[in-house]
């Protein structure tokens, strides 16, 4: 792979009987393209994101804040916070790229602090 459209993304998920592909791997990070029908039903995830908004516009539900989003937005998400978008249009869909270990980097910081640490 050494690049991906928006619209070959959606094809491709148009096959699928879910609301998102895994469309490619690398290292930690894997790239998805995500279209929610109707309802985002997302749980918080273990590792942190990024999402870039590929088409359409709604709101983003980021921990305790609710703002709206528009085409070709980055959002930022995390390991562990509570998000989900919501009030989205029908042609809404967007990029998702999860990085990094388990328990997302800054969680990896401070072990790295605590393991260094002197007493």
């Amino acid at each position: 792979m050494d690049r991906l459209t928006v619209v070959s993304a959606l094809n491709d998920l148009r096959n699928e009987n879910e609301p998102f592909k895994v469309l490619f791997k690398h290292g930690s990070l894997d790239v998805e393209i995500y279209k929610p029908n109707g309802v985002d039903h997302q749980q918080p995830h273990s590792r942190d994101e990024v999402y870039v908004v590929a088409s359409g516009s709604g709101f983003f539900v980021n921990g305790e804040s609710r703002a709206p989003c528009v085409t070709g937005e980055v959002l930022f998400v995390p390991a562990g916070v509570v998000h989900r978008f919501e009030d989205f249009t029908e042609d809404f869909s967007t990029w998702v790229f999860f990085y990094g270990p388990e328990g997302g980097e800054a969680r990896q910081s401070k072990m790295a602090q605590l393991s260094t640490s002197k007493c």
